[in-house]
């Protein structure tokens, strides 16, 4: 059983000790990760860095002793409004991450509907393809999640999605992407179903928020899914993700900021007085708010729009690469940075190309439906597209030749 030692250890040995527990971690360096990190040059990495220890020790609960960082997160928000449809009446929230942020939108709508239409037994319907988040929020809160299949388009259909609402019903939730396929949803017109029955309207744009209005005006089509879109209630985007800041970044956007206060929680029910939140953490780091105000403000909309080339070239190189190698497929559609292969040869075992290349240090994502490996790619991805190509080749003639182990579907790394 391991201990506090009896004596401190000094810093050299520490770090010595850190650097050679890594030492068996994949090389994100390399590209050889699809998930985990988002990554775009060392400057860009030391602005991250220098701004998070420059608020290394401050908490952002306390913002009434440190306005410094009240003044960095509401500019945080504000930038993020002005990206993603907010209007003069909108507001946001900055959570630690999209699951946060979900939970916060989940909690919201359950208590308007359970003070304005007095919902006890609240439910939320959402397409098969949302994220898991949604589901372990429902349960932490009390809410039924009914889970819609997807069609052949690979999007949420509004009819089947109308048909499993009732009057319990507090939410409805669209992707702009979601993860599996990387497809977006018809975020318009459930926004409209949402407004016409009176519940919610969710947008999880956690991987698509900080990128697809960059990919949009490198030309791509990208759907309307902001704020602005009538109907849609709350958004949250990941700045950890696409935003490029360091981990603990998100925000729970809302078209409205009066619909903040009902996922605040205040209570003067101990000796010390009052007490409110708009988060579900007390202790906040600074360090976070800082690095993604740094990070936004030292890219810029140059900045972003050269990362949604960079991942976009990347995509192309890989897509087509791999989709000349016979029996291999690309799984369409999709529409930003995530994409699905499989093999669409009977005698070629995608679970042995996945360990193929798993043996080559690629940290590979094995897709449950359909059969297939998934990728999420980032800046970085760019430098390796062609790497990434040689090594699925590779895998494919060794899977081929019957070399090797397999690597099944429920052993997903992510």
């Amino acid at each position: 059983m391991t201990t506090i030692p009896a004596r401190g250890l000094p810093r050299q040995a520490i770090l010595a000790e850190l650097e050679e527990r890594k030492r068996g971690d994949r090389s994100w360096r390399q590209g050889k990760l699809a998930v985990y990190f988002y990554w775009l040059d060392e400057e860009l990495e030391r602005v991250q860095q220098e701004a998070y220890l420059a608020f290394w020790t401050e908490n952002n609960l306390g913002q009434r002793a440190f306005p410094s960082l009240k003044s960095l997160e509401e500019e945080v928000i504000a930038m993020a409004l002005s990206l993603l449809g907010g209007g003069a009446a909108s507001g946001g929230t900055f959570t630690s991450g999209g699951s946060e942020s979900i939970f916060l939108a989940l909690m919201a709508a359950r208590n308007r509907a359970r003070s304005r239409r007095r919902v006890t037994r609240p439910n939320i319907v959402l397409p098969d393809s949302a994220h898991l988040t949604f589901d372990r929020a429902a349960e932490a809160l009390g809410i039924e999640a009914r889970r819609v299949p997807v069609g052949p388009a690979l999007r949420a259909g509004v009819a089947a999605m109308a048909a499993r609402m009732d009057a319990d019903t507090v939410a409805l939730v669209g992707s702009a992407p979601n993860y599996p396929f990387g497809t977006f949803d018809p975020i318009p017109e459930l926004a409209a179903l949402a407004a016409a029955r009176g519940v919610w309207m969710h947008v999880d744009a956690c991987v698509g928020g900080f990128l697809a209005p960059y990919v949009r005006r490198l030309g791509h089509d990208i759907p309307p899914f902001e704020l602005s879109v009538p109907g849609v209630t709350s958004l949250s985007a990941d700045i950890h993700k696409h935003g490029m800041a360091p981990k603990g970044a998100s925000l729970l956007l809302v078209a409205d900021a009066a619909d903040r206060e009902w996922h605040k929680f205040e209570s003067r029910a101990w000796q010390r007085g009052p007490y409110a939140a708009y988060t579900t953490q007390g202790t906040r780091p600074g360090g976070a708010v800082a690095a993604a105000w740094a990070a936004m403000s030292h890219l810029g909309e140059e900045g972003y729009l050269r990362c949604a080339r960079l991942i976009m070239e990347a995509k192309t190189i890989m897509t087509a690469g791999i989709s000349a190698i016979p029996g291999l497929e690309i799984l369409a559609p999709s529409d930003l940075g995530i994409f699905v292969w499989r093999s669409v040869d009977p005698a070629l075992d995608i679970g042995k190309v996945a360990a193929a290349m798993d043996a080559e240090g690629w940290l590979v994502g094995r897709q449950q439906e359909p059969d297939g490996i998934h990728l999420h790619l980032n800046p970085i991805h760019r430098r390796f597209a062609e790497d990434y190509v040689a090594a699925v080749s590779r895998a494919v003639g060794a899977a081929r030749a019957g070399e090797g182990a397999r690597m099944g579907a429920n052993e997903r790394t992510y």
